[in-house]
């Protein structure tokens, strides 16, 4: 009994891990591909896993055949997404609508160089709506959330979402060097997306930051904020929804590996909700949380860059415990000299005051000097540290991208620039605005 329920349980995450259906998804949703003649040679060192494959590394072939993208499909299988029943891949471009546009993938592969390969978009409405759902997982929107969060609604609930963030973020990134499996085969799939091809796709990190953020954002905000239940778990669910059937869209994941980030995120959530009030209370009461906190972050970075070798992810994760130190640290800062204290529970829940011209014009005044500082102090700390650290461990300095490819770069980069991003975010901004008369 308990044999076959394995065995179903495998055949269907196999079933589900087909890129086939993520190819048929694509199509269906107006995504054609225009493939070279030549199919690409099947790599069948995984055939009794699939998905599993090394990642090449830096120097290797594009994204067509190599990086990440794993093998191309089963010649006996019926045709997807331009492929012929013989195995053999034609352009998708003889029955193309007038109004059908060419496309570039978003963003160039920023381990390879790879820029990807052409192809068709007959429906643009979903292509921009899919773009926008894959962007509310990215770090460029997280960048601009929790500060616009922080500074002008609620900075308890902006400081807990970092916090969780983070941990999300490392979390998700370790599970994948861990499992260690290739991203969607293509063909049959079409990279509308291909900045992180070269990392490991199980499980989705983004359906993991896509759930965990909104579900959080709610569990956090219900209560405290007056507001409809109902409202806020659909607009919860439908961010999540939205940014989990994106990478699908983008051709980055299997439907497998969505439902997996989906799950895994809610299984953290699950974890991390009870005891989120203690770490933020932690981080602004105790003498030692500066220690604990850089420590940790640190410890947690030097895990995370010991699992594999060199890949986007190892800076993204840096990144965002970086970020979420020195937001840490600027918390504990900020209580302890008095600054931006939390509203008296007496004063819950708390309601959104009247959206006039004048409250307009102040918070986008707030956001616009607060970006514009956090940027000049990231280019700032970025144009130091980086030909700093290179000369203090003997490196080149005019290839900045295969400097930061060493761990002793690329973590204490990421490390000292964010974490200072992060401090200037929760605690030095604040003090420009009470400067300016902008509090």
């Amino acid at each position: 009994m308990a044999n076959d329920f394995v065995k179903k349980f495998v055949q269907m995450c196999n079933y589900l891990q087909d890129p086939r259906h993520v190819a048929r998804f694509q199509y269906v949703c107006g995504v054609k591909g225009t493939f070279p003649v030549e199919p690409a040679e099947p790599d069948n060192s995984g055939e009794d896993c699939p998905g599993l494959r090394k990642r090449v590394h830096q120097g290797g072939p594009s994204s067509d055949v190599g990086v990440g993208n794993g093998a191309a499909r089963d010649a006996t299988a019926p045709p997807v997404n331009g492929m012929q029943a013989d195995g053999s891949v034609v352009p998708d471009v003889a029955d193309v609508d007038p109004d059908t546009a060419r496309a570039k993938p978003l963003r160039r592969n920023s381990l390879t160089g790879d820029v990807g390969q052409e192809f068709l978009i007959q429906n643009k409405f979903l292509f921009y709506l899919f773009t926008f759902g894959t962007e509310l997982g990215n770090e460029m929107f997280f960048i601009v959330f929790f500060p616009f969060l922080f500074w002008n609604i609620d900075s308890l609930v902006s400081r807990r979402l970092i916090v969780v963030w983070a941990w999300n973020l490392f979390v998700g990134q370790s599970t994948k060097d861990m499992v260690r499996w290739s991203r969607p085969a293509s063909p049959p799939v079409v990279k509308v997306e291909v900045f992180y091809n070269s990392e490991y796709s199980m499980p989705s990190t983004h359906a993991m930051t896509g759930t965990a953020m909104p579900f959080c954002l709610f569990m956090l905000t219900y209560g405290r904020w007056q507001y409809p239940f109902l409202f806020g778990f659909c607009v919860a669910l439908s961010w999540s929804v939205l940014v989990c059937v994106s990478r699908v869209y983008m051709g980055m994941h299997s439907i497998l590996e969505v439902i997996t980030g989906f799950l895994y995120s809610l299984l953290f959530l699950a974890f991390f909700q009870p005891i989120l009030d203690k770490i933020d209370s932690f981080y602004m009461t105790d003498h030692f949380a500066p220690l604990v906190i850089i420590v940790s972050h640190v410890g947690l970075g030097l895990v995370a860059f010991s699992l594999d070798s060199w890949s986007t992810s190892r800076g993204d994760t840096a990144q965002g415990l970086g970020t979420a130190a020195g937001a840490a640290i600027a918390t504990y800062v900020n209580h302890q000299l008095g600054l931006l204290l939390d509203p008296p529970l007496s004063s819950l829940p708390l309601t959104l005051p009247p959206i006039g011209t004048s409250l307009v014009v102040l918070a986008v005044l707030r956001f616009l000097i607060g970006v514009a500082a956090i940027l000049i102090t990231r280019m700032v700390m970025k144009a130091v540290t980086i030909p700093f650290l290179c000369r203090l461990f003997g490196l080149p300095t005019d290839d900045v991208r295969q400097a930061r490819q060493h761990m002793k770069v690329e973590l204490p980069y990421r490390y000292i620039v964010y974490s200072v991003v992060g401090f200037s975010c929760v605690c030095v901004v604040p003090l420009i605005f009470r400067i300016l008369n902008l509090a």
